[in-house]
C-alpha cells in the first residue's frame, strides 16, 4: 500500500522533469506503458502522475491513449505574468513602505545571493533560483496569504520559468535582472526597482517566445471621470 504513492511521486517528478528540460516538447503524446517501462512501475502510478500534471495544466488525458503536452500559449503566458505582475509590484510596494531599514536588508540579503549563484549558474539552478527569490519578495510584503497564492501561480508557470532560462545566455540574462531588482532596493530606490521589475517579466516572456509586455490597466478615477 505504502509504495504506491511513492511510485506515483516517482513518475510524476520523472515526467516533469523532461517536461521542464524540453524532452517532452508542446504536442508530444506521452504512454502510460512507455512511461511505466523505463520506471520499472505499473501503470496505475502513471495513470495517477498523468491526472496530476494535467490538473497543474501540463498534460491533458485521453483515456486509454495516453497524455499529449499542453502547449504553452501566448495567452497563458500573458495571463500568468500579468498576475505576477500585480502580486509582485504589491509586494514591493509593502516592503518600500516598510522603510528604508526594511529596503536595504532584504537588497542586501538577495544581492548576496544572487552575487554567489552568478558564480556557477546552470539553467537548472537559474530556474530554482528565481524561485527563491520571486517568493523571497512575496514574503518581504507580510501577507502569508498572499505568498501562498503566488506560489500556487509560480507552480503553474514552470515551463514559463524553464524557458525563460535555457541556454546560458537565457540563464545569464535572468540572473542580472534579479541582481539589478536587489540592487535598487539595496540602494532605497524603489521607482527603479518596479521599472527593473516590470522590465525583468517582460525579459521572461521575451526569452519564452513571445513578444509583448505584462502591464496593468491604469488606476480608475485617476485620470479619468
Amino acid at each position: 500500500m505504502s509504495s504506491q504513492p511513492k511510485a506515483a511521486d516517482r513518475a510524476y517528478v520523472h515526467i516533469r522533469d523532461k517536461l521542464l528540460d524540453g524532452e517532452y516538447a508542446s504536442g508530444h503524446l506521452l504512454s502510460e506503458g512507455t512511461v511505466a517501462t523505463d520506471l520499472g512501475i505499473s501503470r496505475t502510478p502513471v495513470r495517477e502522475a498523468f491526472q496530476r500534471l494535467q490538473n497543474e495544466g501540463f498534460l491533458r488525458v485521453y483515456p486509454k491513449r495516453g497524455a499529449v503536452v499542453v502547449p504553452v500559449g501566448p495567452d497563458d503566458a500573458h495571463g500568468v505574468l500579468q498576475a505576477r505582475l500585480l502580486m509582485e509590484l504589491f509586494a514591493l510596494d509593502s516592503l518600500v513602505a516598510r522603510g528604508p531599514q526594511a529596503m536595504r536588508e532584504i537588497g542586501s540579503a538577495l544581492l548576496h545571493d544572487c552575487e554567489e549563484e552568478q558564480k556557477q549558474t546552470t539553467s537548472a539552478s537559474a530556474r530554482e533560483f528565481g524561485r527563491e527569490f520571486h517568493i523571497r519578495l512575496m514574503r518581504a510584503a507580510g501577507n502569508p496569504v498572499l505568498g501562498e497564492l503566488y506560489e500556487t501561480l509560480w507552480n503553474r508557470q514552470l515551463r514559463i520559468a524553464a524557458a525563460a532560462t535555457a541556454g546560458p545566455h537565457h540563464a545569464a540574462a535572468d540572473m542580472a535582472e534579479h541582481a539589478g531588482i536587489a540592487t535598487a532596493l539595496h540602494d532605497q530606490r524603489p521607482a527603479e526597482a518596479r521599472e527593473l521589475l516590470t522590465d525583468h517579466l517582460a525579459g521572461v516572456l521575451h526569452r519564452t517566445g513571445f513578444s509583448g509586455r505584462p502591464s496593468l490597466p491604469p488606476v480608475a478615477g485617476v485620470d479619468g471621470p
